[in-house]
This record gives structure tokens, C-alpha cells and sequence, in this order.
């Protein structure tokens, strides 16, 4: 959904109009809180955030599984070491970035 110039309100008139602002956002608008001219917050349906949240929740979990499946392939390939190995090497990259 599109923001429009008149879903973009500053605080004082939200505060004032807040019953209002929430029958809108309910009935599927979303609004920009702005303080000092900025954007300050968002005003969204409850349902909606729920389901943001399954959203990202959702990309996390495929992330996981990419990356999962990257680290299947390396093994498959041949392309491992040992931990004491790789542990060692992460600490000197580590010791270089601090020196440097």
C-alpha cells in the first residue's frame, strides 16, 4: 500500500485525533507519525504487524536454509577444516582488524 501526503501526520495532531487515526489504520490505511518534521512512527493494524513479523520470520528461516544447504555443498566438495584450524584463523583476522 502506498503512503499518501495525508497519511503523514505530526505528533500533536495524531494525539489529538488518535481514536480517529486508529478507525482508519483498521479499516486498512497505514500512518507516518512525524515529530519535528521527521518521521518519528508507524500506525499500523495490529493484524498486519503480526503478519509482518511472520514475514520475516519466514525470510530468516529460508536464509537459514540457504545457507544450510551452502554449507552441504562445501562438505560435498571437499571444502572443510578443522575447527581448531578455522578458530585459529578467525582470531588472527580479528588480531589484524584491532591492530590495524
Amino acid at each position: 500500500m502506498a503512503i499518501s501526503a495525508r497519511d503523514v501526520i505530526p505528533l500533536s495532531q495524531a494525539r489529538a485525533n488518535l481514536s480517529d487515526l486508529a478507525d482508519q489504520v483498521k479499516a486498512g490505511a497505514e500512518k507516518i507519525i512525524t515529530k519535528n518534521g521527521e518521521s518519528y512512527v508507524a500506525l499500523i493494524d495490529a493484524e498486519r504487524l503480526d503478519y509482518y513479523h511472520r514475514l520475516e520470520r519466514e525470510r530468516i528461516h529460508l536464509l537459514l536454509l540457504d545457507e544450510a544447504s551452502k554449507g552441504l555443498a562445501d562438505v560435498a566438495a571437499g571444502r572443510t577444516k578443522d575447527a581448531e584450524t578455522a578458530i585459529a584463523a578467525l582470531k588472527r583476522r580479528r588480531a589484524n582488524k584491532s591492530a590495524g
